[in-house]
């Protein structure tokens, strides 16, 4: 037995059928196989959780009375398993704190170096801030003033007696010395004290007088310096300096707390700003969300919260009163002026207003209900304080070579690193701030390796897709230089384009090369290809699946006749649908979309379509389809409230019903939520059992058979088959209910059976074996098929949601809109999809496709972010964004079929494409 090889024997976890399987060490292997055929099984749920059981094994007794009751993989034995990290697609993120910054721990280097190196200016006049000692304040005044004659003066609240015996007699009063007794019985505390009148020369007299003065004044002296003999109207005679021990403004006085790491954190009361927290944002009371339809009148229901029932007397009051004010109550609201509006806002002693109302509202906020009833119709805005950068006013009074630490995270990671190659500091500065200048720039150049160079610092955590957040992970990772480490990645290339996968198979190998071995369940062409070793789970999916079809050197895989092979080889294709599209559903224009990096871009798009939006990573695609056009329809047709990113105007939304966003968020935050409650497949499951003879005997109801309300429900668990375990030390976890065993049924419930299988049994059904089960059951075949054709049938029925991949959610929701579509008949449709082909197989992209096009033949437009070459090259349209990420896209730079896009110079997705077509074509 070789300790360079991960030897796994008997591996039967979920549809894994009793393998065994070597794997080679301190290599890159990839696991392929149709989709549900068990690649994760194996590769998470098997491996990696292996390696966390051995760690958990190294823990204190005490830790492991709490970790031992999860759930061991289902093998008989790994040997030579090292200690595992996990990558996984899923961003788990779910506060505004967390940043691009905070995830890569950048922010605590930015943090760091401010502490060390920044210089203050201050914040009212903008004039830099020092700190002085005695020998500075010499050769600041020998080499600015030479030969000139000065006043030392200090001040003191010492009595003059005690000033005297000092032997201290003069003041400095109104740009003249006088004799201290000559202000008898006025505060000396307010005084300045002259100490010595000389000339500046580099004598010792000079730097007594100043040590003097700095030690009486306790750190804090003033020179007066003659500026010659100048008449009485150019100005004063004497220039003022001003030098403290204290981090203070000579000409203002304000005071800068010392620099330290916590004052330039956001997310510590001594950094933060103190309007908004440290979110950069405040909420407000958005006048368009509380009257979101300025085309009606006041008596008509302007005013959205009061036509809600419980609110209706303020609406009454206000009609009743606005006929004494004059105020035409059923003129529409824009026609309305603006005096007319304020009294709407603010009320008149003749009826309360909308302030008045949202004010008694705030009064009641101890109620839930009203809290969620309030955030209905408030909006974040830009802090009105700190401009969103999230931190105090004296925080940012520190900047290096210009800028303060928010203007640092605002820069993208390409410019941040442009920054770092030659930034602007003294040599000593830049002596002091060395290592830490280097680990940064280490960060920033494992951060443009794997892809994110487009991201800026400042981007919010939860806001980043999977495949971005996994990358964040993987350059982390390749900053932290382990070795002896197992890495277990799920597709690195998601979110990538062609272009740059490439890129992600160098890391893989650098990650190998430093001894490490790196699993990689993936479906990318060039990252198989280049793999050392790769193992193929199939034939099939779910319950045809679990078995090894090859394992072996990526050499000889490509010489077998495996499916995935035979995809890479090109003997099987994604074939185009045939499509006959060619009539007019008109076209919506969106012109001058400026958010973000796009520059005024004018979007032209087909309607009844199957349309694809690609380009390089970052080069703007979500920012023009997900942040402006969707919220702007969804604006329209009162489905959404967001904000869009800045655009001119929209044309052609008369062609269009609606606008729906099918996007890869969870379908369910909780192990409750699964797909037969999402696709409200349960209701006829519940009712089949509440069907049967037992069940009739008992009475029990289709609600019976519900693990949301009490009934035949497990009610240690509440019907989630899992108890939540609060962990100090890790974060927490689900285990199963001991009560139950996780069927979340009481045995009243699971005496009940259809076709020899009680209610735990089915929801622990694969979709395609639930869809032989339900033969004779329309409502729940149609959609069981739904999910078959979109390449789901590996997954149980009960599945929770919280264990499904992006991709896994978002196609349940084309399932969801699909099945709407076809029971309503509903066209003239917008859908908009981010990556359908997320975790899909080659042969599962043929199945996708069909789907959509099926949306589009009912009559919808679809349009897909995407770039996985075979739907591009299936699209009826494409619109290719770039050329580069970040401030090198933003532009539309073709518009066209795909058969069109090979011949377009500048673009990256039709360079790429051409080997997708025929040779003619290309």
């Amino acid at each position: 037995m070789s300790k360079d090889e991960l030897i796994i024997t008997g591996a039967r976890q979920n549809n894994l059928k009793n393998i065994n399987l070597t794997l080679p060490h301190n290599k890159v292997v990839v696991i392929t196989g149709v989709s549900g055929s068990g690649k994760s099984s194996l590769a998470f749920d098997t491996i990696f959780a292996e390696g966390q059981w051995r760690f958990i094994e190294s823990l204190s007794t005490y830790a492991r009375l709490f970790l031992e009751k999860l759930d061991r993989p289902d093998v008989d034995s790994i040997l030579n398993i090292r200690p595992a990290i996990a990558l996984e697609q899923k961003n788990p993120v779910r506060g505004s704190r967390s940043t691009v910054g905070t995830l890569t721990e950048l922010s605590e280097f930015f943090r760091l170096l401010y502490a060390k190196v920044a210089t203050p200016f201050c914040p009212r006049c903008g004039k830099e801030v020092r700190k002085w000692d005695p020998s500075q304040i010499i050769a600041e005044l020998l080499d600015k003033y030479p030969e000139a004659r000065a006043v030392i003066i200090f001040q003191s609240t010492a009595s003059s007696a005690e000033l005297k015996q000092k032997g201290f007699y003069r003041v400095w009063h109104k740009d003249e010395t006088i004799d201290m007794d000559e202000l008898a019985g006025t505060d000396l505390s307010s005084l300045d004290i002259v100490l010595d009148r000389l000339v500046i020369r580099d004598e010792a007299r000079l730097s007594d007088s100043i040590e003097m003065a700095w030690r009486e004044g306790h750190g804090k002296i003033k020179v007066a310096v003659l500026r010659g003999q100048a008449r009485p109207d150019s100005g004063p005679l004497f220039l003022i300096r001003q030098f403290s021990s204290e981090n203070a403004c000579e000409e203002c006085g304000v005071s800068l707390p010392e620099p330290s790491a916590l004052l330039f954190s956001f997310n510590h009361p001594v950094g933060a700003c103190p309007e908004c927290k440290g979110f950069g944002n405040t909420l407000s009371y958005a006048e368009d969300l509380i009257i979101p339809d300025k085309e009606l009148s006041l008596s008509k229901g302007a005013v959205d919260p009061w036509e809600k029932p419980a609110y209706k007397w303020w609406k009454k009051q206000m009609l009743a009163g606005a006929k004494k004010t004059g105020l035409d109550v059923k003129k529409p609201f824009k026609e309305l002026t603006q005096t007319e509006r304020e009294k709407v806002l603010k009320g008149t002693s003749d009826f309360y207003g909308i302030d008045d109302f949202f004010e008694d509202m705030e009064g009641r906020r101890y109620k839930l209900h009203v809290r969620v009833f309030l955030s209905r119709y408030r909006r974040g805005i830009v802090c009105p304080v700190c401009q969103g950068k999230r931190l105090s006013q004296e925080a940012l009074s520190y900047k290096v070579a210009g800028l303060d630490i928010a203007e640092l995270n605002r820069m993208s990671v390409s410019e941040c690193s442009r920054f770092f190659a030659d930034v602007g500091l003294s040599p000593f500065m830049r002596d002091v701030a060395k290592e830490l200048i280097r680990q940064i720039i280490i960060k920033l150049r494992f951060l443009e390796k794997v892809g994110l160079e487009y991201l800026t610092l400042e981007r919010q955590g939860k806001t980043l897709s999977g495949g971005e957040y996994q990358r964040i992970n993987l350059s982390n990772q390749l900053a932290s230089l382990l070795t002896g480490t197992l890495y277990v990645l799920d597709e690195p290339t998601v979110g990538l384009h062609a272009r740059d996968t490439e890129r992600i198979s160098r890391i893989l190998s650098q990650l190998a090369d430093l001894g490490n071995t790196v699993i990689v369940v993936e479906h990318d062409r060039g990252v198989i290809e280049s793999a050392e070793w790769v193992v193929e789970l199939g034939p099939g999916g779910g319950y045809k699946g679990g078995e090894i079809v090859f394992a072996g050197t990526a050499g000889d895989f490509l010489k077998t006749d495996c499916l995935t092979a035979r995809y890479i080889k090109g003997l099987e294709r994604v074939e185009v649908p045939l499509k006959d599209r060619e009539r007019s559903g008109g076209r919506l224009m969106l012109s001058g979309a400026a958010g973000n990096n796009l520059k005024g871009v004018d979007f032209s798009l087909p309607l009844n379509r199957l349309v694809a939006v690609t380009g390089v990573s970052g080069s703007g695609k979500s920012s023009l389809v997900v942040q402006t056009l969707y919220p702007v329809l969804a604006k329209k047709f009162r489905t959404g409230n967001e904000p869009p990113l800045p655009y001119e105007k929209l044309e052609g939304a008369e062609h269009l019903r609606g606008v729906k966003l099918i996007d890869q968020s969870p379908i369910g935050r909780s192990p409750r939520s699964n797909p037969v409650t999402y696709l409200k497949i349960f209701e006829h499951i519940r009712k089949l059992f509440s069907s049967q003879k037992e069940a009739k005997a008992y009475n029990y109801g289709p609600g019976f058979f519900s693990f949301n309300v009490p009934g035949g429900r497990c009610e240690t668990c509440q019907g989630s088959g899992h108890e939540l375990m609060e962990m100090y030390f890790f974060e927490d976890l689900y285990v199963k209910c001991e009560k139950c065993d996780g069927k979340r049924y009481k045995p009243e419930a699971l005496r009940v059976t259809y076709r020899h299988k009680n209610i735990h049994d089915i929801l622990e059904m694969t979709v395609e074996e639930g869809y032989a089960l339900f033969e004779d059951q329309p409502a729940i075949m149609s959609k069981l098929r739904l999910m078959m054709d979109t390449g789901l049938g590996y997954l149980r029925l009960g599945q929770s949601a919280t264990t499904l991949s992006g991709g896994e959610a978002q196609r349940l929701k084309i399932c969801a809109e699909l099945n709407s579509s076809l029971i309503t008949h509903h066209s003239s449709l917008l859908y908009i999809l981010d990556e359908p082909t997320v975790g899909l197989h080659f042969a599962d992209v043929q199945a996708l496709l069909n789907i959509l096009n099926r949306l589009v033949e009912t009559g919808n437009t679809v349009v897909l972010i995407e770039h996985n070459l075979d739907i591009v090259k299936a699209a009826d349209w494409i619109i290719d964004l770039g050329p580069e990420g970040g401030e090198g896209g933003g532009r539309i730079i073709f518009e066209g079929s795909p058969e069109d896009i090979v011949r377009a110079e500048y673009s990256y997705t039709g360079q790429y494409l051409k080997n997708f077509f025929d040779p003619i074509i290309a």
